[in-house]
């Protein structure tokens, strides 16, 4: 990627497409989207951040939340421990959904509402040919995810500025916000950036009593989650400054409900997964990072992350780590 990226003002308007895509950023039959930015030099310079050598674990345990959000199962794990002889066990998943807790939304989770999947794939192309050869999670598998992320702390910011976000509602995070969280941890945008944001919303979850998690589990689609405001402005801001991925620690990264599931431009995830093939990470435990660079105050560090290799994929456990 010697060549200058486009601002989002630059992206072609081509008839049949949304009015702005980066389809076609890395040829025609791309299947990892943003991740493409990650270049080995990208790698190996962001590889230097690592100072200390302190790891910390971006995985939610594999059963929370409990009930699931979103009308997905919860998982059954079965221990055997059957052999009599020895020291052994083995042990069996059933009912994985691979994004009730900790995830990457993948390229074939959503796409444009009206044009398709990341590249104009459509979802009655995957459904005839049964196609597990695009977009999938394998993908990214088999590529790796590693370079710089950053750790931008909404929650602190807002509660510093007397202003905290309540995880009970709807509360919108604006590009402002973003800003004044940005310039307060003296982080530069770069590019191949991995973006964390954290809400404080796992925190909260799991000090809320067991009647709260069921509710939320039944609420579905009404309920209210705090996260990114869906605007144009706010894709434009995230496309302008050329991340990968973006990750939080809420169920859904934008604010919730979203404006309108069947607006073209009413879900953010239609922006960030079908237009811009940006990755989406939901549910990262951030809290013990959080802490860590409130006390040093570094907020940039080497990511890394294994997704599962699964054949046409939709999503999956993120497996990611940040290393200061």
């Amino acid at each position: 990627m010697d060549k200058p990226l486009p601002r989002y003002r630059e992206l072609p308007a081509v008839p049949g497409q949304p009015a702005k895509t980066a389809w076609g950023l890395f040829g025609e039959h791309d299947n990892v989207g943003m991740f493409n930015l990650q270049t080995p030099e990208r790698i190996a310079h962001a590889a230097k951040l690592v100072k200390r050598g302190a790891m910390f674990a971006m995985n939610w345990e594999q059963d929370k939340p409990n009930p699931p959000l979103f009308n997905r199962g919860a998982l059954k794990h079965v221990v055997h421990r059957g052999i009599k002889v020895g020291h052994h066990s083995d042990d069996h998943y059933d009912n994985f959904y691979p994004q009730a807790s900790s995830q990457w939304d993948g390229l074939m989770h959503v796409g444009d509402y009206e044009h398709g999947f990341w590249g104009g794939v459509r979802v009655e192309e995957l459904r005839l040919r049964d196609d597990k050869k695009r977009l999938g999670v394998d993908h990214w598998a088999r590529r790796g995810i590693a370079g710089r992320a950053i750790l931008l702390d909404v929650a602190a910011e807002r509660a510093r500025q007397g202003r905290p976000i309540d995880c009970a509602t709807a509360d919108k995070i604006t590009i402002a916000d973003l800003e004044a969280t940005r310039k307060s941890a003296g982080l530069t945008y770069q590019v191949a950036d991995v973006w964390l944001i954290r809400t404080g919303w796992i925190g909260w979850y799991e000090h809320q009593p067991q009647t709260t998690h069921e509710a939320l589990a039944k609420s579905a689609l009404t309920m209210k989650l705090p996260g990114l405001e869906c605007s144009e402005a706010m894709a434009e801001y995230i496309f302008d400054n050329h991340p990968v991925a973006l990750a939080c620690d809420a169920p859904t990264l934008e604010s919730w409900p979203p404006p309108s599931f069947t607006q073209p431009d009413g879900f953010l995830h239609h922006y960030l997964l079908g237009r811009f093939g940006m990755a989406i990470g939901e549910l990262f435990v951030l809290d013990a990072l959080a802490a860590d660079c409130a006390g040093d105050r570094i907020s940039e560090g080497f990511f890394t992350s294994a997704p599962l290799n699964v054949p046409g994929g939709t999503g999956t456990p993120p497996n990611a780590l940040f290393i200061k």
